[in-house]
């Protein structure tokens, strides 16, 4: 009896363990059973636009059942202290809004996934060609384009006539000219830009518009050269003639906003939204107020700001991720944020429609105007300024040292070769 209790035992237990195993062997894998969540980070975009991101994402939630979208919000100051901590530790979100300048240094340490093979040519070519460019490093791509600001030149017209000039200036050449005539006939200043280390790039980018080449290929400075030294000596002119206030050299890009409010100055660069608060602050500057496109120089380049999407290497979720970003940024959707937020799309259809949409009930207000003349810039702006690190420390220099050459403290040359050293000493 014991041998055939112990037996049955033993039968019961094998039986049950088999089973067991079925049951186990029956379950789906946890990949496979786990809906995947999406978790998708924006730049301060929050509470402005919560409900259209709300809106988007139940689309997409819907048009892709078993797929969750969970957004997070991270301010200005605070992602690239995060997204840098994130991709370190591997916790990194699986889409991130950055800007091509800070995701390039991070692609340069192989941190995103590369698109090339992912997303089909037909795909990327829906994307304005120079603004998919500025999201590839090495001659691949690592982030999706997705709305775009440029700056457009504010003219007052009153001061542009009182001054006899029809038009406003288009390239710098013209520029010195139109600046030298309307202090002559009116005491005024053309513009104002500052040279304060720590503010605009204004001036770093109108060299990039001059021809020149800020840095090389290793990174280091290329600027010592006949037109670097021309661009200095441009702005060392325009100080010295008198031309621009001695303030440039004290007070940053807020005061040439003052200035054009008062009156005081012709031209401005500046979004087009600007319009509307010249609407606000200064109603009699605004009726005098109109757009025109970016002052340039002899390369003809337009400089734009890029807000793009990128997905981690590390993401579990690398097609849904794809499929989510690539949903944020079609043409549809890019046109509809792009209303909301007065920015400009970056997909080639969309800004055909959103050109079209300003003017679609017959009346173009000067805002208007202004954002066509900002999209119009579209087919051949780019980023000026190069991806590089420290950034910050480049304009630096070479705004103390233009600043030196201002004040008559050092010769152009002098000053050139001072900032070319000073940049290089810095990346050793």
């Amino acid at each position: 009896m014991t041998r055939i209790s112990t037996w049955r035992r033993f039968t019961i237990l094998a039986l049950l363990g088999l089973l067991l195993g079925l049951v186990i062997s029956c379950r789906p894998t946890p990949s496979s059973s786990k809906s995947p969540e999406i978790e998708f980070w924006t730049m301060q975009l929050q509470p402005k636009f919560t409900d259209y991101f709300n809106k988007l994402i139940a689309r997409f939630e819907a048009e892709n059942p078993g797929v969750k979208v969970r957004w997070v919000d991270i301010p200005w100051a605070a992602m690239e202290n995060k997204i840098l901590t994130a991709v370190s530790a591997k916790t990194a979100p699986d889409v991130v809004n950055l800007n091509p300048g800070f995701a390039s240094q991070l692609a340069s340490r192989n941190a995103w996934l590369e698109l090339d093979s992912r997303v089909p040519e037909a795909v990327r070519k829906q994307y304005l060609p120079n603004i998919w460019k500025d999201s590839t490093l090495n001659n691949k791509s690592f982030g999706i384009p997705w709305y775009l600001t440029s700056s457009v030149t504010v003219y007052n017209k009153d001061l542009l006539q009182k001054a006899g000039i029809s038009k406003p200036p288009a390239t710098y050449a013209e520029l010195a000219q139109v600046a030298k005539q309307i202090k002559d006939k009116t005491g005024k200043y053309a513009f104002f830009v500052t040279v304060v280390p720590e503010d605009s790039g204004e001036v770093l980018e109108s060299f990039v518009k001059m021809g020149v080449e800020l840095v090389d290929a290793q990174g280091k400075a290329a600027f010592n050269t006949p037109k670097g030294k021309a661009a200095f000596q441009y702005w060392v002119d325009f100080y010295k003639q008198g031309l621009m206030p001695k303030e440039a050299l004290t007070q940053g890009h807020r005061r040439a906003i003052e200035l054009y409010q008062e009156g005081e100055t012709a031209l401005l660069s500046s979004g087009a939204e600007f319009m509307d608060t010249i609407a606000k602050n200064a109603p009699s500057i605004a009726n005098v107020s109109a757009a025109a496109p970016q002052i340039t120089g002899e390369t003809g380049k337009k400089n734009v700001a890029v807000m793009n999407l990128v997905i981690p290497r590390d993401t579990d979720n690398p097609d849904a991720a794809l499929k989510f970003a690539l949903f944020v940024t079609n043409s549809e959707n890019q046109l509809d944020f792009a209303k909301a937020a007065n920015v400009l799309p970056s997909t080639l259809d969309a800004l055909q429609q959103y050109r079209r949409s300003l003017s679609g009930d017959g009346k173009t207000s000067a805002v208007e105007q202004a954002r066509d003349i900002s999209a119009s810039q579209m087919q051949e702006a780019e980023v000026l300024i190069p991806t590089m690190k420290n950034l910050n420390k480049l304009q630096k220099v070479i705004y103390e040292n233009l600043q030196a050459a201002m004040l008559g403290e050092k010769t152009v040359d002098q000053a050139v070769a001072d900032a070319a050293q000073a940049w290089n000493s810095s990346l050793s």
